[in-house]
C-alpha cells in the first residue's frame, strides 16, 4: 500500500516537524538564514514557548510559529504563514523586536544583547514587482551599506515563487524548500532525491499519514477548511473595497475632464475603497484595531462608518 504523506506547512504538521525535532528546524534554520561563515551555524537549539494569543481574530489560525534559541542565546522564529495581508510585515517587526527586548529582563545590560532571527515561510505571493522569492531585512546604513546595526534579521520566502533551479548550488536550501512547495497532501511517491536527504527523509517520515491519530487527521483536515475560509473573507473583503473605490474614483475623475481631476477621482476613490473595505471587515466581525492595520484608517474614520 502506498504511503500518504500529508502537508508540512499545516499547524499539526509543521508544529510536529519543526517544533519536535530540534535537528530538522537547525537544519531548516541554517540552510534558509543568511549565515556567511559555519561559524555562524546553529549546532544546537533550546525550543521557546511559542506566542499564544493572535493578534488578528480573523486570521488567527493562518499563522504557525516555532520559537527556540541557541547556546549563544541567539532567538530564532519560525513562522509559516498561510495568508498574507499589508500589516503582516509590521507584526514580524514587532514580535521580533519585543523577543529582543525581552532578554534584558529589567536589567539594562545592553551588551548581552544577542541577534533575533525571524525567518517567515509565507505561501503567498505578497511582492508582485518583484521576481526574487527570497527576501532579508535588517538595518544598514543607507550609502554605505557594510555598515550594518546588529539585532535583528528578518527574513521573508515566497514559497508561491520557488522553483527548484533557482538556487541549485545551495542543496539544503533548495531541498527544504522542495519539502515545503511539493508535499501537498496528496502526494504518494516522494522524488528519490528527496529521500536520498536524511534530514528530509526523516522530515517525510514525520508526515506520514499513518503517524496520525483518526483525531488528529480531522483535525488536519479542519485545518485547511479554516484557512480556506479565512482567505475567502479577507480576499473578498479586500477586493470589493478596491473595486468600488476605483469605479467612485474614475468616475469623478471623468467628469472633472481632466488631468488633475482624473488624480483627484482617483483618490478619492482610493479613499472610498478602504471605507468599503473597512465596512466588510467590519460585518466580519474583527476588531477595531485589526480594521486600522489593514486600512490606515483612524479609530474615528471606522466608528462612523
Amino acid at each position: 500500500m502506498a504511503k500518504r504523506y500529508l502537508d508540512p506547512k499545516a499547524d499539526l504538521t509543521f508544529k510536529k516537524v519543526f517544533g519536535e525535532h530540534p535537528d530538522l528546524v537547525i537544519s531548516l534554520l541554517n540552510a534558509l538564514l543568511p549565515f556567511k561563515t559555519q561559524e555562524e551555524e546553529i549546532q544546537s537549539v533550546e525550543y521557546l514557548t511559542p506566542e499564544m494569543v493572535p493578534d488578528n481574530p480573523l486570521r488567527k489560525n493562518s499563522i504557525v510559529d516555532v520559537r527556540c534559541k541557541d547556546l549563544r542565546g541567539r532567538q530564532f522564529i519560525v513562522e509559516m504563514q498561510m495568508v498574507w495581508s499589508p500589516e503582516f510585515m509590521q507584526r514580524v517587526m514587532f514580535n521580533s523586536a519585543k523577543a529582543y527586548v525581552r532578554q534584558l529582563d529589567k536589567q539594562e545590560d545592553y551588551h548581552l544583547l544577542e541577534p533575533v532571527y525571524s525567518l517567515n515561510l509565507v505561501n503567498d505571493v505578497f511582492l508582485n514587482d518583484v521576481p526574487e522569492y527570497y527576501h532579508y531585512y535588517r538595518m544598514v546604513h543607507e550609502k554605505h551599506t557594510e555598515k550594518v546595526i546588529d539585532g535583528l534579521h528578518l527574513v521573508f520566502v515566497e514559497l508561491p515563487k520557488f522553483t527548484p533551479h533557482t538556487m541549485k548550488e545551495k542543496k539544503m536550501h533548495v531541498l527544504w524548500l522542495r519539502y515545503l512547495t511539493e508535499i501537498d497532501g496528496y502526494m504518494e511517491t516522494v522524488p528519490q532525491e528527496l529521500l536520498d536527504n536524511p534530514e528530509i527523509s526523516k522530515a517525510m517520515e514525520v508526515v506520514e499519514e499513518s503517524a496520525f491519530s483518526p483525531e488528529q487527521l480531522l483535525g488536519y483536515d479542519k485545518f485547511w477548511d479554516i484557512i480556506r475560509t479565512e482567505t475567502t473573507l479577507y480576499n473578498s473583503g479586500v477586493r470589493q473595497g478596491q473595486a468600488k473605490g476605483l469605479e467612485q474614483g474614475l468616475e469623478e475623475g471623468m467628469k472633472k475632464g481632466r488631468a488633475e481631476g482624473l488624480a483627484e477621482g482617483l483618490e478619492k476613490g482610493r479613499a472610498e475603497g478602504l471605507k468599503d473595505t473597512a465596512r466588510n471587515l467590519k460585518s466580519m466581525g474583527l476588531g477595531i484595531a485589526d480594521i486600522q492595520k489593514a486600512t490606515g484608517l483612524s479609530e474615528e474614520d471606522i466608528l462612523r462608518l
